[in-house]
């Protein structure tokens, strides 16, 4: 736990013996606190599956449907290309999105912005489903496409690093990493549910897939949304966020008597680049594993149905692997734990792509299973607590939020992009591999300067770097 200085504990320690509760602590020995923990759990869980849903429907048809219908008139590898540069484009709006909706958040409190992320991506994501195609309106599809695409990534920016920040500042203290894990199974959810309905209708045949089939899991999406935002109606501020408004209102007001304005706490800049770091050593090979080589495989040979079915099977795990990493951060620590993750990916690269060649059933499904059980999975597991511990509170949600989702831009909002265009050029597996190593290793190398974190008070304003 971090000093009144910023300092962090001993990387083998979490809460000193005999110190005294944390906020989240205290507020849960309540019955209103334990129903409030409890109803956010909720809330943010679904939150985090509307944001998955989106990005996981749009991910999966990118690779299967997307190039036909929107790009018609390109190479099916250039239409894949095409395809998941219109998908890089959500990521580009997430920093805009996180930097404007994060400061409100920091200023103004989490829930406000929780309710609006999770309204305007149920807009954005039920609106591609009713989009008209190239063949109906020619280039004006795919501009179209790409304004759902920015309104999207402007909410989901601010979504994911507020839904981490409400459960890690709600969690009890030494199973915080547990807790805050919880947002990637809503991640899972989402994952799961866009995987199920788009094996359910890849079953069409191929015509009337084009034709209508495409857009049903689109326009279902928005059931998701208006629970969400049913839910989060009835969330409250965090117990660490409503401290630091009532010692803020009490400063402001001590120096408004004496005259002076409130200065504004400056810092969170070291912390920002450890979290930039971690960021792309999870985030890059996260969307090659659930996104890209669903395409890839496809232009392999391989069935549709094969990559849907392993994101598919490798979403039913997460339930497991994201909550048992969170846990391993809570007993271990967080940095060792993301270390190892990351060194995992990286050895996984080589021999991954290598497999792929194969092009058999088996082989495929258990590359992309491990690979996003490794990093869209477990590493995301031991990110949630680490990142909202790096950060004071006063620049909390803005600060990690900017740095995931640059984070995000730099590796896996491009990733399948990049992966696509390494593979128009080259016509090989190599350089892909070389690319999905070389983001897990800078997450590697990323922790040898980050602190340990666990335990950290949540409350304090300076940052744990």
């Amino acid at each position: 736990m971090s000093n009144e200085q910023g300092g962090t504990q001993p990387a083998d320690t979490a809460e000193p013996s005999g110190a005294s509760p944390q906020i989240s602590d205290l507020n849960l020995r309540t019955k209103e606190g334990r129903k409030s923990f409890w109803t956010n759990i909720v809330s943010v869980w679904l939150g985090t599956t509307m944001e998955y849903v989106d990005f996981a429907l749009y991910g999966l048809a990118s690779g299967l449907v997307f190039g036909e219908l929107f790009f018609p008139k390109q190479t099916p590898v250039i239409a894949l290309l095409s395809s998941f540069a219109a998908y890089a484009v959500g990521f580009i709006a997430r920093p805009i999105g996180a930097f404007v909706l994060g400061r409100v958040g920091d200023k103004h409190g989490r829930k406000f912005v929780m309710v609006f992320t999770v309204l305007l991506m149920g807009i954005s994501t039920t609106a591609l489903g009713l989009l008209p195609t190239y063949a109906q309106i020619g280039i004006w599809a795919p501009i179209l496409l790409l304004v759902c695409r920015i309104l999207q990534g402007f909410g989901a920016g601010a979504e994911l690093s507020g839904g981490a920040v409400m459960l890690a500042e709600y969690a009890p203290v030494k199973h915080r990493g547990l807790v805050s894990s919880l947002i990637g199974v809503g991640s899972s959810t989402g994952t799961l549910l866009a995987s199920v309905v788009w094996l359910l209708v890849l079953l069409l045949p191929h015509d009337k897939l084009i034709a209508w089939g495409w857009r049903i899991p689109f326009i279902l999406s928005v059931l998701i949304a208006l629970f969400a935002v049913y839910l989060r109606q009835a969330m409250q501020e965090t117990p660490a966020f409503r401290s630091y408004q009532e010692k803020r209102k009490q400063e402001d007001a001590i120096l408004a008597k004496s005259g002076k304005k409130p200065e504004e706490r400056k810092g969170g800049w070291k912390a920002f680049f450890v979290m930039l770091g971690l960021r792309i050593g999870e985030n890059g090979p996260s969307y090659i594993a659930q996104s890209f080589l669903v395409g890839y495989v496809v232009t392999l040979g391989v069935s549709k149905s094969v990559p849907t079915t392993a994101v598919m099977i490798a979403s039913i795990l997460g339930f497991a692997v994201i909550p048992f990493s969170g846990w391993l951060s809570d007993k271990f620590g967080r940095r060792i734990t993301y270390r190892i993750f990351c060194a995992l990916l990286a050895i996984y690269a080589f021999p991954a792509f290598w497999a792929l060649q194969t092009k058999n059933t088996l082989v495929v499904s258990i590359v992309i299973i491990v690979g996003m059980c490794l990093g869209s999975l477990g590493i995301f597991g031991v990110q949630a607590a680490y990142g909202v511990e790096l950060f004071g509170i006063q620049h909390r949600y803005s600060m990690m939020a900017v740095a995931k989702e640059l984070g995000s831009i730099l590796s896996g909002g491009t990733a399948p992009m990049i992966a696509s265009a390494l593979l128009a050029a080259t016509k090989s597996w190599v350089p892909l591999a070389v690319y999905f190593c070389v983001m897990a290793l800078i997450g590697f190398f990323t922790t040898f300067v980050a602190p340990e974190t666990r335990g950290r008070d949540l409350t304090l304003i300076d940052d744990a770097i």
